[in-house]
């Protein structure tokens, strides 16, 4: 039942309402007033055509009274929208042209087509007016206006009666060739899409699918077109070719060979290639090489930033997996940097490739509860494979450590008994690196009792708490700001002095905290609670722009002139912020990279905001 409730909800906000097209004002008004403008004036049609008993053994009979008044007028309206909509379009491709937009025969077709049709139909409109000259002509606005031009132009009723039929003809051949070319022309979305939105996958989208049995399955990933899901298939269809995944996607930004776009439109060639030439033999279709391309299929970060603009919820990210769980189990074809952070997470169980024994160095000194199996605490910090082995972001944790002794929070750790969560082999295609792990995790969790997990890692905090419970475990799991935010009263951070922090501060959203799971708040709260100068990047918010670490990023060799930290390190830099405030080790990691790459290391600073926090408390207290 709530499912029904759910697919009901998003056909009437998403299909018939198109919320998600008015993220962009612009295109948002065109392609509202096209949708409804066409949708209007088939119905309209169809009702027409049914009053001329032409293609159903029926006549409807409409009288001529108000209710038919109405539909006049409505049916003028609608032609009104097309034609505006058509209007729009040509401005936005002649004049606006946005990088992002496609420029295919197919939208000047359908440009035209839409154009001519409702030329045709407003002067088939005019002749059946002029013809009979009836009372109520004026209730048809358009109708009548196109009718005393034709009037003027000396058409009599006796001639827009001989012509009456053969503009219906016209019009009824302009809306045949319509219907024939949805299949070949991006107007097929018009049915694909509401399909999709109603029948899309509800899974959070945090959670990638897991692959069942991964012990005895045959098949892992996907490197035939046919082993894609006929959902899967129908989304590559229903996308709208609208480029709003491209103008938004890091990758394509800095310059990398992938588009998220490009990547869906392929797969539907490819899916239409295998349907109509079936290979040669009848067989199946083997993907195109170009989609195992290096920088193709590893420039992805997984940053989500595709899946806040697309109208109707396609999930690239979850088609790169596919593809990159093809080339991990399968092929074992993968750039060198891939392969030799999977082997650490084989060998030594971190990415890092580090030996396990040294997980709690960072605790040195700080007097850590380390749980032991049957152990009581409200919380289980899960610190992660950052703050275990990466002496930059040991920092952080201390920091945060600190804080949570101030605010006497319980807290508890499991020491050598903590695993990797599995995040990365799971991004990077290696399912089942990620099971073994998630496993062995879930096992250990269940050995201790507490009330909640807190992690400082968004990208351990989204499997923990989104994708374990497939595996089995379900566990509340909130993020190092969520709690701090739960006890800022007792740390006294508004009574901070704030002259711990020097110059003007730009919190950058990690798009697995932000965009995977909404929270955009409690940083930004902590920090001002804390009285720092705080200034908004441009792209921010869910609109932030990736670091580059995610979906693997952190490991994958990338050329110097393309990395996508450069390019979110000069969003700061445009703001003349004179600090980075993270919350996100890989996000803390990659600015760092690159302010030191481009020789503002000393200039530019990038803090967590657990060290943020600490420093205003503590210059509080001197």
């Amino acid at each position: 039942m709530i499912k029904i409730f759910n697919q009901i909800k998003d056909f009437l906000l998403y299909s018939l309402l198109q919320l998600r097209i008015w993220k962009k004002i612009y295109p948002g008004i065109m392609h509202f007033l096209l949708f409804w403008g066409v949708t209007i004036q088939l119905i309209g049609t169809a009702i027409i055509l049914m009053q001329m008993k032409l293609f159903t053994p029926f006549e409807l009979s409409i009288p001529r009274m108000s209710d038919y008044f109405l539909f006049e007028r409505i049916m003028d309206l609608a032609g009104i929208f097309i034609l505006v909509g058509v209007v729009m379009a040509i401005i936005r491709r002649k004049v606006m042209k946005p990088k992002y937009l496609g420029y295919k025969w197919d939208d000047y077709f359908v440009i035209a087509l839409l154009t001519l049709m409702v030329l045709a139909g407003f002067t088939t409109e005019a002749m059946r007016l002029i013809s009979a000259l009836p009372e109520w002509m004026a209730y048809s606005f358009i109708g009548s206006i196109v009718s005393n031009l034709f009037l003027a132009w000396g058409v009599t009723p006796e001639i827009a009666f001989r012509l009456h039929p053969y503009f219906v003809l016209l019009h009824i051949f302009l809306g045949l060739v319509f219907g024939a070319s949805l299949p070949f022309t991006k107007m097929r979305h018009m049915i694909m899409a509401p399909l999709y939105i109603w029948l899309r996958p509800r899974r959070h989208i945090g959670a990638l699918a897991k692959i069942e049995d991964i012990e005895e399955t045959e098949l892992l990933g996907v490197g035939n077109i046919n082993e894609f899901t006929s959902r899967e298939l129908l989304s590559f269809d229903a996308c709208l070719d609208c480029g709003r995944c491209e103008d938004v996607c890091p990758a394509t930004a800095s310059g990398l060979d992938y588009s998220p776009r490009t990547l869906i439109q392929s797969l539907r060639d490819d899916a239409v290639n295998a349907l109509v030439k079936r290979n040669g033999n009848g067989s199946s279709r083997e993907l195109s090489a170009e989609m195992f391309k290096e920088e193709t299929l590893w420039a992805c970060t997984t940053c989500g930033a595709c899946l806040t603009r697309c109208p109707i919820f396609i999930r690239p990210p979850e088609r790169v997996v596919d593809l990159r769980r093809y080339a991990t189990l399968m092929t074992g074809e993968m750039p060198k940097s891939v392969g030799d952070t999977l082997r650490n997470m084989e060998r030594q169980g971190n990415p890092w490739g580090m030996p396990p024994q040294d997980r709690m160095k960072w605790a040195d000194g700080l007097d850590v509860r380390e749980l032991a199996p049957g152990d009581d605490t409200d919380i289980l910090f899960f610190a992660g494979c950052a703050a275990a082995f990466d002496e930059r972001n040991k920092k952080v944790t201390q920091s945060f450590v600190k804080l949570l002794k101030k605010a006497d929070v319980d807290f508890g750790v499991l020491g050598l008994g903590e695993a990797c969560c599995g995040e990365t082999a799971r991004r990077m295609g290696h399912e089942y690196i990620f099971q073994v792990m998630a496993e062995q995790n879930i096992e250990t969790f269940n050995e201790i009792n507490f009330k909640r997990i807190v992690t400082q890692c968004p990208h351990c905090l989204n499997t923990l708490k989104n994708e374990y419970s497939q595996m089995g475990g379900d566990f509340e799991v909130i993020h190092s700001s969520q709690l701090l935010t739960e006890i800022a009263d007792n740390l006294d951070i508004d009574q901070a002095k704030g002259d711990g922090i020097e110059g003007k501060l730009t919190y950058h959203d990690s798009c697995y905290l932000g965009r995977y799971n909404n929270e955009y708040k409690a940083p930004r709260n902590l920090l001002d609670k804390a009285k720092i100068d705080r200034v908004e990047m441009e792209r921010s918010g869910e609109n932030s722009f990736c670091c580059g670490a995610g979906g693997g990023g952190m490991w994958v060799e990338t050329d110097a002139d393309k990395r996508i930290n450069h390019k979110r390190l000069q969003d700061a830099i445009d703001v003349e912020a004179d600090v980075v405030a993270t919350a996100c080790p890989y996000c803390l990691t990659m600015f760092e990279d690159a302010a030191n790459s481009k020789g503002l290391g000393e200039q530019l600073q990038v803090l967590d905001i657990s060290e943020v926090l600490e420093k205003q408390i503590d210059g509080k207290q001197e």
